[in-house]
């Protein structure tokens, strides 16, 4: 110890984390003029509290960083285990006659670790959530084709189930815009050679025919069906 100065003790680790079977390394530094007496660090603290290093022996895994100092009391414990999580100590024994009594101590620094096991773990339930998507991916693929199958089919299905067209009347002009024409179904307009009337040349008709179903790739889901409207005109 530095004579004439007051003692202090540092132990500035508050948290450290480690891997299991790494080094852990706890600082602890002293300065001043201090009382005779040990320094030492504890696990825990009260009637519970485990010596981890002393200078005259210490656990088998324990060493000091620097060897033989009177200064620096910071340790390494090598290959670290679970049960080595908990908060240690740095502290300052006084010589008495009752004893050695606790002169000054560090405010703990408190050691955690983890295990490499727990990096495969997180990895097999990434692989996991990735394949839950691929199912959720292919069945609403299956969902939609589906759909645009049912659609189809219905398209396909509307002029199978409708046969003939029935005959659909039709206002059609003859002669004149703006007089009143007669109405004419669309059977009676494919045979204008039966019509004997002078307005056989002027009528107008039209005749509905279903429009060829379209190639199944070229249909949109959920297109309804189409027809298309062929206009005749008689010639004068």
């Amino acid at each position: 110890a530095q004579t004439g100065l007051p003692f202090e003790l540092r132990q500035p680790q508050n948290k450290v984390v480690v891997k299991v079977g790494e080094t852990l390394t706890l600082t602890c530094t002293t300065s001043g003029d201090g009382p005779p007496g040990a320094v030492k660090w504890l696990k825990g603290w009260g009637s519970g509290n485990e010596t981890v290093y002393e200078q005259k022996s210490s656990l088998p895994r324990v060493t000091r960083v620097v060897g033989g100092s009177d200064t620096d009391f910071s340790i390494h414990i090598g290959d670290v285990r679970v049960e080595d999580a908990g908060t240690y100590y740095c502290v300052k024994f006084q010589k008495s006659l009752n004893g050695d009594t606790i002169f000054r101590h560090g405010e703990g620094t408190e050691v955690s670790l983890y295990e490499t096991g727990l990096v495969p773990s997180m990895v097999a339930v990434a692989v996991v959530l990735c394949f839950l998507l691929l199912l959720f991916f292919v069945a609403l693929c299956i969902y939609r084709r589906k759909q645009r199958g049912e659609a189809d089919s219905q398209c396909l299905a509307g002029p199978a189930a409708m046969g003939s067209f029935s005959p659909i009347p039709l206002r059609c002009c003859a002669g004149t815009p703006g007089i009143p024409s007669e109405v004419l179904d669309a059977e009676s307009s494919h045979l204008p050679s039966q019509q004997s009337s002078k307005l056989d040349n002027d009528i107008h008709y039209a005749d509905l025919q279903p429009l060829p179903a379209a190639p199944r790739h070229s249909r949109s889901p959920g297109a309804a069906c189409s027809e298309y409207a062929s206009i005749r005109i008689a010639a004068k």
